[in-house]
C-alpha cells in the first residue's frame, strides 16, 4: 500500500535529540528505511540520521549522550548508534564512498559536513532508499524520483557504476521486491544478472547473506516471489541442492501444483500463516520448509507409471546440510532444522496408521512436536490437492496426543539416567548406553515407572 503523505512520524525522544543537533549547527537528515516505510505505512522502530555541517563525530558525540549510553559501532566510518526504549537511532555523518578493493569491506569512505544532499545519497543502492525527510524544513528530500518509484511498485538502482561494486545488492533487490511487492526495473535486473553470471556474490561473506534471506522469510506475505526472483536472475548457481528441486517431477494424485520447486515456494508462503512472533523460531521452520524436499532428486523414480520419492526424507539430511552450511555456521540453528526435515511425513505416517501413544513418544524424542506440526501442516496446505482438511486433522490429532502427555515441546524425558545405573553399583562403561536404551524401552512400551524399571535392570544384572 502506497500512502500520500507530507511529513513523517517520529518518536518523541527522537524528535529532543534532533532539536539537540540543530542547537550545535548540525542539519539532520532522517534516511532510509524510516522515511521510505513511511510511504507504505509501515511504523518503524529503527531510524537513520545523516548529519550534515558537521564533520566531528565527538561533537556529536557529546550531544548524544543526554539522552541515553551511546554506542560506538562503527565510529571509524562516522557512526554512532544509540537505543532508547524500543528504539534504535543510528547517526551518520555525512560522505561518500569510493570500491578499492574486493569484497564488502572494500570501500574508502570519506566524511564531508559540506556535502549536498543528493551529492551524498548517491552511495545509497535503490531511489527508494534514497528519500531524506530533512527534518528542519519538514520536507521530503527526493534527489533520485524514490517516491514515485515507490508509487509505481517499482525497484530501480541509482547509478550504474556503484550499484555493481557491492554484490549483496543483488540480495538485497531480491529481499525488497519480495518485502514490498516490487518489480525490477529492466537494467537494474540486467546488473544483477551481470553480477550473478561474473560470480560476484562469490565474496559475500556467509553472515551478510543470511541476513539478507532473513529478511526475505520474515517480512514477506509472499516469499515466494522472492525465490522465483532468485531463480530468475541465475542466483541458483550459488545453490545446487535448491536447483535440483526445478523441474523435479512429482506424482500429480499428490502433488497437481507441479514439479518440487513449486511445491516448495508454495509451502513457503503457506508458512507466512502459521508465524509464531519468535523470529529465531519462525526462521528455521522457514528454512525446514525450503530444505524438507531436498532429498527428492537424489530418489525420485516413475515405477509402473507413478513418480515415487521414496525414503527422500532421509536422503535429504545431507544437501540440507551442505546447503545450510553456505550461509551459516551456526551449528545449533542447523541442528533445528535436521529432524524436522527427516522427520516432516511423521505426522501423516502415524495418523494413518492410527498409531498408539507409544509412536507419539518415539517421535518427540526426534523433535519438537510442536515445530514439526507447523511444517507439516505448511507442507501439506502448499499445494493444490482438494482434501485440504485433512491436513488439519492429522497435526490436530498429534498435538492432541503429544500435549495430552506434555511432550509436544520438549519431548518424552528417560526416567531412568547415567546417575541412577551408578547408584545401583554399576561402574560407567561402553554398556551404559544399551541399558539406557532398554530402560527408555521399558518406559515407552511397558510403561513402567523409574522404580519398576530398576527392578528389570537389576534382575538382568543378576542373570
Amino acid at each position: 500500500m502506497f500512502i500520500t503523505t507530507t511529513t513523517i512520524n517520529i518518536p518523541k525522544v527522537l524528535e529532543e535529540i534532533l532539536l539537540d543537533l540543530r542547537s550545535i549547527g548540525a542539519l539532520p537528515i532522517l534516511v532510509g528505511g524510516c522515511v521510505r516505510d513511511s510511504f507504505l505505512d509501515i511504523p518503524s522502530k529503527d531510524y537513520d540520521i545523516e548529519i550534515f555541517n558537521i564533520d566531528s563525530l565527538e561533537t556529536i558525540e557529546k550531544s548524544l549522550k543526554k539522552f541515553g549510553r551511546v554506542k560506538e559501532v562503527g565510529k571509524s566510518f562516522g557512526v554512532l548508534a544509540l537505543r532508547i526504549e524500543d528504539f534504535d537511532f543510528d547517526f551518520t555523518l555525512a560522505r561518500t564512498e569510493k570500491k578499492i578493493d574486493s569484497g564488502h569491506t572494500g570501500f574508502e569512505v570519506t566524511t564531508k559536513a559540506n556535502l549536498s544532499y543528493e551529492e551524498a545519497s548517491l552511495r545509497r543502492d535503490f531511489t527508494i532508499n534514497s528519500i531524506g525527510y530533512d527534518f528542519s524544513k519538514k520536507q521530503f528530500l527526493d534527489p533520485h524520483n524514490g517516491i514515485e518509484d515507490l508509487k509505481n511498485r517499482t525497484l530501480r538502482h541509482i547509478k550504474d557504476e556503484t550499484f555493481i561494486e557491492d554484490p549483496l545488492r543483488v540480495y538485497r533487490a531480491v529481499q525488497f521486491a519480495s518485502r514490498f511487492n516490487l518489480q525490477l526495473d529492466e537494467k537494474t535486473f540486467g546488473l544483477c544478472g551481470q553480477m550473478v553470471e561474473k560470480n560476484d556474490l562469490v565474496e559475500l561473506p556467509k553472515e551478510r547473506v543470511f541476513e539478507e534471506f532473513k529478511k526475505l522469510f520474515l517480512k514477506s506475505e509472499k516469499p515466494s516471489y522472492g525465490f522465483e526472483l532468485i531463480k530468475e536472475l541465475g542466483i541458483l548457481k550459488y545453490f545446487p541442492e535448491l536447483a535440483l528441486l526445478v523441474g523435479c517431477e512429482q506424482d500429480k494424485e499428490y502433488h497437481p501444483e507441479g514439479d518440487v520447486w513449486v511445491h516448495t515456494l508454495m509451502t513457503l508462503d503457506e508458512m507466512v500463516k502459521y508465524k509464531t512472533d519468535d523470529d529465531y523460531r519462525d526462521l528455521y521452520l522457514f528454512y525446514a520448509l525450503l530444505c524438507h524436499d531436498l532429498g527428492k532428486p537424489l530418489c525420485t523414480k516413475e515405477i509402473e507409471g507413478r513418480i515415487t520419492s521414496h525414503k527422500h526424507e532421509s536422503l535429504g539430511i545431507e544437501p540440507t546440510i551442505s546447503f545450510l552450511s553456505k550461509i551459516t555456521n551456526e551449528k545449533r540453528f542447523i541442528e533445528k532444522i535436521i529432524p524436522l526435515v527427516k522427520n516432516h511425513l511423521a505426522p501423516f505416517q502415524l495418523y494413518k496408521a492410527e498409531s498408539s501413544i507409544k509412536a507419539v513418544k518415539r517421535l518427540s524424542l526426534k523433535c519438537n512436536i510442536e515445530d514439526l506440526s507447523i511444517v507439516c501442516l505448511a507442507d501439506c496446505k502448499g499445494r493444490t490437492i482438494p482434501d485440504k482438511d485433512k491436513c488439519d486433522k492429522a497435526v490436530s490429532w498429534l498435538l492432541e496426543k503429544a500435549r495430552e502427555m506434555n511432550i509436544s515441546n520438549e519431548g518424552l524425558k528417560p526416567l531412568v539416567q547415567g546417575r541412577d545405573l551408578i547408584d545401583l553399583g554399576m561402574n560407567p562403561s561402553k554398556e551404559f548406553k544399551d541399558i539406557l536404551e532398554y530402560a527408555l524401552n521399558l518406559q515407552i512400551e511397558e510403561n513402567l515407572n523409574k522404580e519398576e524399571i530398576l527392578i528389570n535392570i537389576k534382575k538382568n544384572l543378576r542373570k
